[in-house]
């Protein structure tokens, strides 16, 4: 199991598109995906789930994976927040 904080970085936080990102990006692997805010643990791969942390810009989540393609997840998550949610071309 590997973790590591990400900052939501664009202006609107986790909408719906972002959710949906993160949730398509999420499915890829096979590795367990939970994000922790404010003392909550939600599964990352539910778009309902990220909506119900209402993550403003600013917001500090902490992401969580356990698999074992959880090293290239991380990446590829993280990555998403990193980017304020654009996509890259991998």
């Amino acid at each position: 199991m590997i973790r590591k904080k990400v900052t939501v970085q664009n202006a609107a936080g986790i909408h719906a598109r972002p959710a949906s990102l993160i949730v398509k990006e999420a499915t890829r692997f096979e590795s367990e995906f939970h994000v922790h805010m404010y003392g909550y643990r939600i599964n990352g791969k539910s778009i309902l789930g990220l909506l119900t942390l209402a993550a403003e810009e600013g917001a500090e989540l902490e992401l969580e994976l356990d698999g074992p393609d959880e090293e290239e997840a991380m990446e590829r998550i993280a990555t998403l927040f990193n980017n304020g949610f654009k996509m890259t071309d991998k």
